[in-house]
Formats: C-alpha cells, structure tokens, sequence
C-alpha cells in the first residue's frame, strides 16, 4: 500500500504544523502572551468536516483465481466430510458450514464490487510471478506468496483425508 502514496499526498500529510496555533508551535510565545481566561477555553471550537477518504484498496493484490482455489477446497473439506461420515445428523451442520463458507468469501467480493470502481485491482499471476508481492515484512516472490495462501487450505483437505482414512480403518 505504501507504493501508492505519492510525494504530493505525503507532503500533504506531513505538513500538520503550519496548521496549529501559533502559542503551540513556539513555547517562548506561550510565556510572553497572558493565559486564556476559562470562558475562552470552554467555548465551543468550531471545525471543518473530516474528510473520508472512499479509494482504499480491498484487493489485496492477490490474483481472484486463489481465492477460488481456496472456496474450492474448503467446500471440498466439507463435502468429503459430509459424504465419507454421511449420516442424517451431519446434513444440517455441513450445509450450513458451506453456506458460511460461500458467504464468508461471497460477501467481500460483492463489497469490493459495491460503489465506484477503485483504482486498485488484483494481480494477475503474471504480474504476482514477475514482481512478488509487498508484505508487512518485506517484498514476497510470487511463488512463495501462492504457497503461503493455499498451504493451509491444502492441509484442512490433507486432514479430512486422514480422518477419512482413519474412519474407515475402525470401522472394518
């Protein structure tokens, strides 16, 4: 996100000072000019709107087809689940396990939809591959950032597998 900032919204940021009263930006002033009197400091302090700002990036750069991937094994873990212990008990909770599921990424997807459409726009794997991708921590080569989001997902339907398996052995 930083990459984004220009020098002119940086300087626009920066320059808080000129904005400050006088007294508080030189201490020597504030001793040479007598103190407010308590109806002048208990007066109302008239100030302009705040302004909002509507263009944040919601993409997280990552290419959609990775969010897809990751629905698809999480609906893939309910459903080897649902199928492999199917009994009439486990109906209600897996479906609705897959409607939050559905809806936990369907949701964000139409809200970064919603409104005007923002500047920022999810990489494509070629772009991810060529330039990685900006972390908290440092610059991400592409693969290693594909690897970082579809390993735990990858490993929830390793586990399903297991417990699959496993069932199936005690049951025999």
């Amino acid at each position: 996100m930083s990459e984004r900032l220009n020098s002119a919204a940086v300087a626009e940021k920066a320059i808080v000072h000129a904005e400050l009263p006088a007294m508080l930006r030189d201490p020597r002033e504030q001793v040479e000019k007598p103190s407010m009197k308590l109806v002048e400091a208990l007066a109302p302090v008239e100030a302009e709107p705040a302004v909002i700002r509507q263009d944040v990036d919601r993409t997280f750069e990552m290419p959609t087809m990775l969010y897809g991937a990751t629905v698809a094994l999480y609906l893939g873990f309910i459903a080897m689940l649902g199928i492999g212990l199917s009994t009439p008990e486990l109906a209600l909770p897996m479906a609705i396990f897959a409607i939050f599921i559905v809806g936990l990424f369907a949701a964000p997807a139409l809200w970064l939809g919603l409104g005007r459409k923002p500047q920022a726009r999810a990489k494509t794997f070629g772009e991810l591959a060529q330039g990685g991708i900006q972390t908290h921590t440092g610059l991400l080569q592409g693969r290693d950032a594909v690897i970082q989001m579809m390993i735990l997902p990858t490993l929830i339907v390793i586990w399903a597998m297991t417990v699959l398996v496993i069932a199936g052995v005690v049951a025999a």
